[in-house]
């Protein structure tokens, strides 16, 4: 199935697969933002087995568990370099790689056996099995100068740690939170962006769906987000008083601490 002619392609990547939190509302959110300017806009959703249109415009990758995810990666033609989304990016489409979508990705991850599992290889980044706590929290990134958005800000709940290589830069610098585990989050190449945020990161940051929107369909219209304006500076607020020591989760950090004298 493919876009009807005319509208701008957006297609969903194995919602059934890659749909554990919620990341399917992205496509949703670039679908609307088209219409609202008077736009025509088509999902097409694309479950497992079914054939991967190669002539869309954006593809939206979400985040899902360890099994679902080498499944996908495999469908998608990982370790070949000739799959139906590299020839999608070769087209010019832009991407929107979530959390096991990032990982996916990238040149490898962990498969569910906890060995190595080839990636996409369309972004240059390798992705492991972080040491430490499983990251689970509010995650504030301040983006790429090169995405020209506001600061970004979604949930994390991922246990990788994924390292970028010299062909690809990262999304952004984390404010607050883990993401990629060494202070940055996702990765940039060309019209692909990755990234660690869930909330839907489009619904929440509603910039960077018109950043990924305008590296295909040309510039766009200024919306009025005042709603999302005032839930980004609510999740910011959020963010910070979880990084404060006097806020909850400083509070339960030295309750810990004491817990353990």
């Amino acid at each position: 199935m493919t876009a009807t002619p005319g509208a701008v392609g957006i297609v969903l990547l194995y919602p059934d697969l890659l749909g554990t939190y919620g990341d399917s509302g992205n496509a949703t959110i670039l679908a609307q933002r088209l219409r609202w300017r008077g736009r025509e806009a088509e999902v097409v959703t694309v479950l497992s087995g079914d054939p991967v249109p190669e002539s869309a415009d954006v593809y939206v990758v979400g985040g899902g568990e360890d099994l679902p995810q080498a499944l996908a990666a495999r469908q998608l033609g990982a370790g070949s370099g000739n799959g139906p989304l590299h020839r999608a990016v070769e087209g010019g489409a832009a991407v929107l790689a979530v959390c096991a979508g990032l990982q996916i990705l990238g040149t490898s991850f962990v498969g569910p056996d906890g060995t190595r599992a080839d990636g996409l290889g369309l972004l240059d980044c390798v992705s492991v099995q972080g040491r430490g706590r499983r990251a689970v929290g509010e995650l504030v990134v301040e983006p790429d100068p090169g995405l020209d958005v506001p600061v970004l800000t979604g949930y994390e709940n991922h246990g990788g740690v994924t390292t970028l290589g010299p062909g690809a830069r990262p999304a952004g610098r984390v404010r607050s939170g883990v993401g990629n585990g060494d202070g940055v989050d996702g990765a940039l190449h060309g019209r692909i962006v990755g990234t660690y945020l869930h909330g839907p990161v489009l619904a929440r940051n509603p910039g960077l769906a018109d950043r990924l929107l305008s590296s295909v369909v040309g510039p766009l219209e200024a919306l009025d987000d005042a709603d999302s304006d005032v839930l980004r500076a609510e999740r910011l607020a959020v963010a910070a008083s979880q990084a404060s020591p006097a806020g909850p989760a400083g509070r339960r950090r030295r309750l810990l601490a004491r817990a353990r004298r």
